[in-house]
């Protein structure tokens, strides 16, 4: 008897032995987290609204007098509705305003609502460095959202590339953004429609867009902020004629100062019948920035919009904002800014533009 209970509590000993590696395995290493699948909606908006005073060209109104043209806007009102289904699967749908233009329309006039944004995102944290992710559906191109993020005043004007119409904000696409380790930089590329958010696809043309930016010195104090991009878009109006836009840029972010310099060239040709058009073009801005919530904006711009013509459009942009404190994301500004656009040997002429105006944001 003694025999057997001395058997029987070695093997109980043997086992418990042995099942000690697998119930190390199964227990939590300590301080991890599971990563959250909560389902979770946010609803956010943002509006632009301004008071704009356009001092050239002058108007003329039905009875034939000249007059000044001054009206108060509302220039764009988002409706963000965001959220996550899991810690890989996110969303995005944005409606957007737009005056209604159509010629017999009950609605010409009117803001209407139309689709700005709607994609669906896959997160790729658990395989890839943070913040990499693939997009499926209407969504930001790569080099304007990469810009906007800088220049924190589209609601005083859409950015360079998109003002001079060489892009737009927003596409239907299929991307991917990926972010090297160390803060080292990222990439943004894929392929869109290339007829924009606001067209449906033409033929069956589409545009590659691919953004790499490098930033060098991403553990060096002020120097961090130092980043250097390269963007570049090919697409077709139809078959063999080309569409193309190169942009290089150096870009500079600090607490008291962002600033960027790119120069941009571009190729159309909207048929294989008529000849290519180039132009190229060069854009500076600086938004230096007090701690009391007062900041400057200044931003000049030229255009050679064909090489072999000469016309040429130059737009100086100099402003004063004031940015109200906040907690979290809620952001609100107000700005007084001055525009003046010189255009220069077109066919057939242009009018120069003269405009003041007060804008003012509100984003949550």
């Amino acid at each position: 008897m003694a025999v057997r209970s001395a058997r029987l509590a070695g093997l109980t000993g043997i086992c418990a032995t042995l099942a000690l590696p697998c119930a190390a395995q199964v227990t939590p290493a300590a301080g991890y987290t599971p990563p959250d699948n909560t389902p979770v909606i946010r609803i956010g908006a943002v509006i632009y609204t301004d008071y704009t005073v356009t001092e050239k060209p002058k108007g003329t109104d039905a009875d034939g007098n000249e007059f000044t043209p001054n009206s108060f806007n509302v220039g764009r009102a988002y409706l963000n509705i965001t959220g996550n289904i899991s810690h890989i699967v996110a969303f995005r749908i944005t409606p957007d305003i737009t005056r209604e233009t159509g010629t017999g329309s009950s609605l010409n006039g009117s803001y209407t609502y139309r689709l700005k944004y709607a994609y669906a995102q896959f997160n790729l944290d658990d395989w890839m460095p943070r913040g990499s992710w693939v997009r499926l559906g209407m969504q930001q191109t790569p080099w304007i959202d990469f810009e906007e993020g800088i220049y924190r005043y589209r609601f005083q004007g859409t950015v360079y590339a998109e003002r001079e119409g060489f892009m737009s904000s927003s596409d239907v696409g299929a991307t991917m953004h990926y972010n090297f380790k160390h803060n080292y930089g990222e990439i943004h590329g894929g392929v869109y429609n290339g007829e924009n958010y606001n067209h449906f696809e033409a033929n069956d043309q589409k545009a590659f867009q691919i953004r790499g930016t490098l930033r060098p010195l991403p553990q060096s104090g002020v120097l961090r902020g130092l980043r250097v991009t390269g963007f570049y878009d090919h697409d077709a109006y139809v078959k063999n004629a080309d569409r193309e836009r190169g942009i290089v840029a150096v870009t500079f972010e600090h607490p008291h100062l962002n600033t960027a310099v790119e120069y941009v060239q571009t190729t159309d040709q909207t048929s294989t019948k008529t000849a290519k058009l180039k132009s190229k073009g060069v854009s500076f801005w600086a938004t230096p920035r007090a701690s009391n919530g007062w900041e400057g904006l200044f931003s000049v711009d030229w255009i050679e919009t064909n090489k072999d013509l000469d016309p040429t459009r130059s737009r100086f942009i100099v402003g004063v904002a004031y940015w109200f404190p906040h907690q979290g994301t809620v952001t609100s500004a107000l700005l007084l800014d001055f525009e003046n656009v010189g255009n220069n040997d077109f066919t057939p002429p242009r009018s120069d533009e003269r405009r003041y105006a007060v804008h003012a944001l509100i984003s949550f």
